[in-house]
């Protein structure tokens, strides 16, 4: 076994030593839309949201939720924890480099991240009947870009945090508004001009109109695909830069 598949394996196991992190990032997001599939008016055609009903709209939203859950919080966390505790210093000395920890959490929270979207699609569909993506590459495709740029900026939280306390702090920080452009609270299609006009220039925004779009048999928007590719290139770029092993 490789030592990238070695470590993998075992940060798996100590994340789910974790009963917390476990629910938050594995169990909240499935149990979220069940709870507003529930809603009978969650499963109402809206004529203000083109015919679509609300569910409908929400199970990319949750998607792009688990996303940043794992973006926001265990990834730069985790990584801030080792450094300050000199995990990483000390495996410099060993023949495993650092950077095969990155790709190991990096590996292991989109293996996750991955495995929430297929059950909340399967919930969606099975339980209230929402439209599988007619576009499954364009999907595919919006759900790439939009981990890509997440996970970026989770990493330069990570590069600048001093402290696994402080990275989860920011963390925290982020998740809010990055959810609320998301659409977390007011799905894109009831905000007003201003608020659509923003969230289209976030990760987020620009991520789940993707989804939706792929859902809807169309490919995503050239601005969306920009502001996701430019997060990534951005926040990646400056997280290469600060990102301190010690």
């Amino acid at each position: 076994m490789s030592a990238l598949a070695r470590l993998t394996k075992t940060e798996t196991k100590l994340f789910f030593r974790e009963p917390s992190a476990v629910f938050f990032a594995l169990a909240f997001q499935p149990i979220l839309l069940i709870i507003l599939g529930s809603i009978p008016a969650m499963r109402e055609p809206d004529t203000a949201l083109g015919g679509l009903r609300s569910i409908d709209l929400y199970v990319p939203i949750i998607i792009a939720m688990a996303i940043a859950m794992f973006s926001t919080s265990m990834l730069p966390q985790q990584f801030a924890s080792y450094r300050e505790k000199g995990v990483l210093r000390r495996m410099r000395t060993t023949p495993v480099k650092p950077s095969v920890m990155l790709n190991a959490q990096l590996l292991m929270c989109t293996s996750m991240s991955v495995g929430v979207m297929i059950v909340v699609l399967a919930i969606g569909r099975l339980a209230f009947k929402v439209n599988l993506p007619a576009q499954p590459l364009a999907y595919v495709l919006a759900y790439v870009l939009c981990t890509l740029a997440m996970f970026s900026i989770g990493l330069l939280v990570a590069s600048l945090a001093p402290s696994g306390k402080g990275a989860g702090a920011i963390g925290t920080l982020l998740f809010f508004p990055v959810m609320f452009f998301g659409g977390l609270w007011a799905p894109r299609a009831t905000m007003n001009d201003l608020l659509r006009h923003i969230s289209d220039f976030t990760p987020l925004g620009a991520g789940v109109q993707s989804l939706q779009d792929a859902t809807a048999g169309h490919w995503p928007q050239l601005l969306h695909v920009g502001v996701m590719v430019g997060w990534t290139i951005v926040a990646g770029g400056l997280a290469a830069r600060y990102f301190r092993w010690e």
